[in-house]
């Protein structure tokens, strides 16, 4: 009972020199309007003795409450809690109840955030590994059989040596690609942003696909809105955008035509990418932006591709303060479009 005491005072003696300095004048205050001289003594006994007693009562009320977020506190720190609602202090602390809510949905928000953090990570390392070994060992298997005589036989070594070649280039897309990727989500990438002609850009584009295009017997078609059409962005990294694009219009549509056109709207210009390919099942919409995602993992990596092409497209339209649509139905055909601010 006295160490409780004891307790409530040291609590209490926040207040201390409030309570002196309300002592001394309410003392003096009786003294000076009633006279009290005679009794001074017991007047300072008695002030001082309701003055320990108020200190008591408020230590203990003090103390009372700090217990309280000390074990709401340490039930957050145990994890007690499995949402903020559980979180319940008394009626005098409503607005501190109301910060410890904010601070552990917070809390909470950045676990899980790190949690998928991790497990991204970890599922991009492995992917990684994956995509990097595949044509690693399609190298080495060729190179090791050329080097077993099948260099001396000339109906095998050029083919051997252009299949080499060809995953040889397959792998140095995949790690510029890594390193595209790798740069854009640490903030490394460097934009420049202007005004340029945008018919003049998609029609040399379009262009250095036309003969791809032909070779699948394959109508490639630009459909320009206004040639004098000023668009704001960074061509460099467009270029990326539009080549990644148009390229996939190309490996998924079998028979038909693939269409870049533009359409104007009053403070933004539409660029659209329209193909009469495969299309993309409705389920995998949603997932097609993410690193390493295929929707027919076989067919993609038999039409080549690093499976990192649509995540880089992703990040660099955002970073245009935009964002990359998709519009697909299955043997149908898809759309791809983002808008640029004139």
């Amino acid at each position: 009972m006295f160490s409780e005491f004891i307790s409530n005072l040291k609590s209490a003696r926040l207040y201390f020199l409030e309570f002196l300095f309300f002592d001394l004048v309410f003392i003096f205050s009786l003294a000076y309007l009633f006279n009290l001289s005679a009794f001074l003594v017991q007047t300072i006994f008695l002030v001082v003795l309701i003055t320990i007693m108020l200190l008591n009562f408020i230590g203990k009320k003090r103390n009372k409450e700090l217990n309280e977020i000390k074990t709401i506190i340490n039930n957050i720190r145990k994890n007690i809690y499995s949402t903020s609602e559980e979180i319940k202090l008394s009626s005098n602390l409503t607005a501190l109840q109301d910060d410890i809510k904010l601070m552990f949905e917070k809390t909470k928000s950045d676990i899980e955030y790190l949690k998928r953090l991790q497990k991204v990570r970890t599922e991009f390392l492995a992917n990684v590994s994956h995509e990097l070994r595949t044509p690693i060992f399609a190298i080495q298997g060729y190179i090791e059989t050329l080097l077993n005589g099948a260099v001396n036989d000339e109906n095998v070594n050029k083919y051997f040596l252009e299949k080499a070649n060809q995953h040889t280039a397959n792998l140095n897309s995949l790690l510029n690609d890594l390193i595209d990727i790798s740069m854009i989500e640490s903030g490394e990438m460097r934009m420049s942003f202007r005004y340029f002609n945008i018919d003049e850009y998609l029609q040399s584009l379009v262009n250095e696909f036309v003969p791809a295009a032909e070779e699948k017997n394959i109508k490639l078609v630009y459909k320009p809105l206004d040639k004098k059409l000023q668009l704001f962005g960074d061509k460099a990294k467009l270029r990326q955008v539009m080549v990644n694009l148009i390229q996939n219009a190309l490996k998924y549509t079998e028979q038909g035509e693939v269409v870049v056109s533009v359409e104007e709207e009053p403070k933004f210009g539409k660029i659209i990418i329209k193909d009469t390919g495969i299309g993309i099942p409705e389920e995998d919409l949603s997932r097609i932006f993410e690193r390493f995602y295929r929707v027919d993992k076989a067919r993609s990596r038999a039409v080549g591709g690093t499976g990192l092409g649509l995540a880089i497209v992703k990040h660099i339209v955002e970073a245009h303060g935009s964002k990359i649509e998709v519009a697909s139905k299955l043997d149908s055909g898809s759309e791809f479009s983002f808008k640029l601010k004139k």
